[in-house]
């Protein structure tokens, strides 16, 4: 695939420019933040390469379901969506991180979603609600990063409020990201690239796991196509702690994976509960 550079970022030869979302392209809290993350990202060498962008709308709400392997999902799940018209995301996220006192109100002013993960149903009115004022709202179905580097086992919230919202459901993977800054392993702040690649809206039944497994599945194709671009970007990877162990890496395997976040959580529980 030809590339060319564009605003900062590797697109595909035939992307096309975006008029400027008129609201959302001017809020200018959000987009003051981002446009400085961006600009991190650049004089780090964070070379980032966005493919499919076009099927995010340029107007109308949609959720973007995206895979979680580090802490710079966030931001790079937003690149699609900036492209197309400066849209911005509203990501769902964990009750916690609202819970704390200034970072609470900075997610608030620019209208996150809290989810509470024992009650994980009551996010669905807001979410909803987000998108059928015409918003587009991030969510990650795995709920928390993978440490395999594999794609985890999928929650049925994004299918259950995309359909409840009637909008597009949108696949999106990144890869790459973990090589910057995940759980477990060191920080690598430079010089690493990245592909974020979105696909096209998964078609709604209505039924949520089968919803579901059909949003996994085409996930899964679009993280195979990019992992065999990456390879050209940053070698075979092999041996190295960021690169799956079914794919010749050092990453705990699925079951692996599964067993220290279940280890984790039950270490958490614990602390709170010998808390007074």
């Amino acid at each position: 695939m030809k590339l060319r550079a564009y605003r900062g970022f590797n697109v595909p030869q035939r992307f096309t420019e975006s008029p400027a979302h008129r609201e959302e392209a001017v809020e200018r809290f959000y987009q003051g933040l981002v446009g400085t993350l961006r600009r991190v990202m650049r004089a780090l060498n964070i070379d980032v390469t966005v493919i499919g962008a076009e099927h995010v709308p340029t107007e109308g709400g949609a959720l973007i379901a995206g895979n979680h392997t580090g802490y710079a999902d966030f931001i790079l799940m937003g690149t699609g969506p900036y492209l197309r018209g400066e849209r911005l995301v509203r990501f769902m996220a964990k009750q916690e991180v609202f819970d704390v006192p200034v970072l609470g109100r900075l997610l608030r002013k620019m209208h996150h979603v809290p989810v509470n993960r024992a009650h994980g149903s009551t996010a669905i009115a807001p979410a909803v609600e987000r998108l059928r004022s015409g918003n587009l709202v991030g969510i990650f179905p795995e709920a928390t990063i993978s440490r395999s580097f594999e794609l985890a086992s999928f929650k049925t919230g994004a299918a259950r409020i995309a359909h409840q919202a009637g909008v597009p459901l949108i696949p999106c993977v990144i890869w790459g990201s973990q090589r910057i800054w995940t759980k477990d392993l060191p920080k690598h702040f430079r010089n690493v690239p990245v592909i974020v690649r979105y696909g096209a809206p998964v078609e709604l039944t209505g039924d949520a796991e089968a919803d579901t497994a059909e949003l996994k599945r085409q996930m899964q194709l679009l993280l195979d196509e990019s992992r065999t671009e990456y390879t050209a970007l940053a070698g075979p990877g092999t041996g190295e702690p960021w690169l799956p162990a079914a794919l010749g890496g050092t990453a705990p395997t699925i079951e692996e994976a599964d067993r220290i976040h279940a280890e984790e959580r039950a270490e958490k529980a614990a602390k709170k509960g010998r808390k007074p």
